[in-house]
Formats: C-alpha cells, structure tokens, sequence
C-alpha cells in the first residue's frame, strides 16, 4: 500500500475528509475465495484494514467518504450503488459480529465472576478455618495468607475482562458502524485531481468555497 502522490501546489485529497484508494478492477477490493453474491461478498483483508486503519486517522465525529478509483469499470449503471451497497453490507456485518463478540464476552465475564467469587469465599473460609485451628503461629499465618492471595488470584479473569477487554471490542464496533454508513463514490482512475474529486464530494462546482474539515488517506493497490 503506498500513499497516493498530488501535484505540486494543491492540497492533499486527505484534506477532503476521505479515504482513497485506487483499483485496477473491482475485484481486487473483495475476497477472491469468497463465493457469496456479489452484494454480501467480504472485503479483501487488506482492503479491509486499510479502510480501517484509515478511518481511525480521521476525527471521530466527522462524516467520512470512500473515493475508489477505478481503471477498469464493471460497465454497471448502477456500479457505484453496487459497490457502496457491498462495502456496507460487509462492515455491518462486521459490525454484528463485534456485537456477538461483546455479548459473549460479557457473558464470559460474569460466568467467571461466579466461579471466582464462590472460589474466593471457598478459601477464604478454609483461611479462617486454619486461623481457628491452627493459631496465629508462622506456619498457619503463611497457609492462611496463601489461601487469600489463592482466591484473589481466581478474580484476575473476571476483573480483566470487566476492566480491560471490553472496551477495545466497543472501540472497533463503532468504527464498523461508522463504516457500515460511509458514502462510496466510484470514480475513473483517471479523475484522481482535487478539482474532480470536490465536485464529486460535494455535489457543486469546485470554485464554489466549499471547505472540508477533515483528513484522509490515499492509497493504491
């Protein structure tokens, strides 16, 4: 993947709030092995991530576009619709999925506060018993406190998961979300300017005094 190269003087296509990349055809952007139709076929891996990595660049509350250059059109009339319908279809999906992720996380998480609660009582309970029966001798003291550090150690998963691992999942499912709604415009690998690619975007002349306010990436296959 290498970053797209603008003529000397203009601004950056990033400077428009998107994310470019360019195709020689189509199918480069979804999986070769994937036998689905095409509008429920899965992206291309890297495709994928780059758009991925892309949007995380951009800020988080700002709308976001896809600009796909291609040299080889499909000949659809309604190509762009197609593709773009295919593309959100995929990060919906992907977005379900990080759903079901979450979901089975959290589920995990209490399963394994259960167990850890009811082992930490367990020895916690057999450390009074030695308390009792023992004394306070050195012997009885390093039982008991190894019985307690014992049944804290049985709270590290459930803790992990209800501190740590939950967030990271929430984080990428709104970054697929986002995606699941991205505006896909298809274009001619030919009409990459700045010129081109404001007209595009917004729907006006270029000279027109439109600004975006966010940033992009371009890139090529």
């Amino acid at each position: 993947m290498n970053t797209q190269d603008h003529a000397p003087g203009r601004p950056a296509a990033a400077e428009l709030g998107v994310i470019e990349v360019r195709l020689r055809e189509v199918r480069q952007l979804f999986d070769a092995m994937d036998p689905s139709p095409f509008r429920e076929k899965d992206l291309d891996s890297k495709a994928e991530e780059y758009i991925v990595e892309s949007v995380k660049e951009l800020p988080s509350r700002s709308p976001c576009a896809l600009v796909i250059h291609l040299d080889r059109p499909t000949g659809l009339p309604d190509e762009a619709r197609c593709i773009g319908d295919a593309v959100r279809v995929h990060f919906t999906r992907q977005s379900d999925r990080l759903r079901r992720d979450l979901h089975r996380l959290i589920r995990r998480g209490f399963l394994s506060l259960g167990i850890g609660v009811g082992f930490l009582a367990a020895l916690f309970a057999a450390a009074q018993l030695v308390s009792r029966l023992m004394g306070d001798d050195g012997v009885a003291a390093l039982l008991r406190e190894g019985l307690i550090i014992g049944g804290w150690v049985a709270m590290w998963r459930p803790l992990e998961i209800f501190l740590y691992d939950w967030w990271p999942i929430v984080g990428e499912r709104r970054i697929h979300d986002r995606l699941s709604r991205i505006d896909v415009q298809v274009v001619p690998g030919n009409a990459g300017t700045r010129d081109d690619l404001t007209r595009i975007l917004t729907g006006s002349d270029p000279g027109s005094g439109h600004t975006a306010r966010t940033a992009g990436r371009g890139g090529i296959w």
